[in-house]
């Protein structure tokens, strides 16, 4: 059952399409930007593509729990989590989709290269990336989302990592390995192996009902906190290109200027613009507070 959907990131490359065609905009900063557009449409296709995967494979069946591009705070550290699976044994699968079209290659250690345009380049370790990912995980369970009871026992989470890339991707890993990468279309597979492989009988003493499950995954989902990222502030530009500065502060200025409905002259009852009922206000010594148009001024 699938409880949140992939999230859409249109808005995002809306606004870096705007910012790129900005005046004030250096040559340097217009190329960062058009490499994060690539970024954004490349990080969008991938979850998009594993998203079809899970979907496919598990949204319509009762005993999993798909929660799709989540994003946690708790107690001071951040999670970003493009999938989740929950299963009635609550078994919790971690996935981290990354679109390395061309490959990525696995080292001993778990440090990882990807190939772009035909160029290997270190790239930030997602098996990392996921551990911390369970970290935040677990300490929401202790502090926000209350985890599932049964026969009055709270049913501890067992937690398994995979890191997912596009079926054309090529892998390379040791053959000892213990974190799993795998392309996006084995995903059922995977899971299935490593579900037919675990020979704990214990598992079946804390299986959920499909309600309680559902109920669960619901309350997580609902912990979602999402963020608008500042764009035009990760590259040094101000939230106002400058041309559209001298309009609005204009605009602001003749706002000032134009009578308001209560500013009106204590003597006579006329208008007064805002500038002149400023000056009374500001020599309040003179004029005790009150608002007097500029010929009733000269009187006081």
């Amino acid at each position: 059952m699938i409880i949140r959907n992939t999230g859409n990131r249109s808005k995002d490359i809306q606004i870096l399409e705007v910012l790129v065609s900005r005046p004030d905009a250096s040559e340097e900063t217009k190329r960062k930007i058009e490499q994060e557009i690539r970024n954004v449409k490349a990080g969008m296709k991938g979850e998009r593509e594993s998203a079809y995967e899970i979907d496919f494979h598990f949204g319509a069946s009762k005993n999993w729990m798909i929660i799709h591009d989540l994003r946690l705070e708790c107690d001071g550290r951040v999670a970003q989590i493009d999938h989740l699976l929950i299963n009635r044994f609550m078994e919790i699968w971690v996935c981290e989709s990354k679109n390395f079209a061309e490959g990525i290659s696995v080292n001993e250690q778990g440090e990882c290269t990807a190939f772009y345009g035909g160029k290997p380049r270190g790239v930030p370790s997602p098996f990392e990336q996921n551990r911390k990912h369970i970290e935040v995980l677990k300490s929401l369970f202790d502090i926000e989302v209350a985890l599932p009871k049964r026969l009055g026992f709270e049913i501890k989470p067992t937690f398994n990592s995979i890191v997912l890339v596009s079926k054309n991707a090529r892998i390379s890993r040791p053959k000892k390995f213990d974190d799993i990468i795998i392309k996006n279309d084995q995903i059922k597979t995977t899971i299935q192996k490593n579900i037919d492989e675990d020979n704990n009988l214990l598992g079946i003493a804390k299986i959920l009902g499909s309600d309680t499950l559902q109920d669960f995954a619901t309350r997580l989902a609902s912990a979602h906190r999402p963020i608008e990222f500042n764009w035009a502030a990760k590259f040094g530009l101000p939230e106002v290109p400058p041309q559209e500065r001298a309009p609005q502060k204009a605009a602001q200025e003749a706002e000032e200027d134009k009578p308001k409905g209560k500013l009106i002259c204590r003597t006579c009852g006329e208008a007064v613009t805002y500038a002149v009922a400023k000056f009374c206000w500001v020599n309040k010594p003179r004029f005790g507070g009150n608002v007097y148009c500029i010929s009733c001024q000269k009187s006081i």
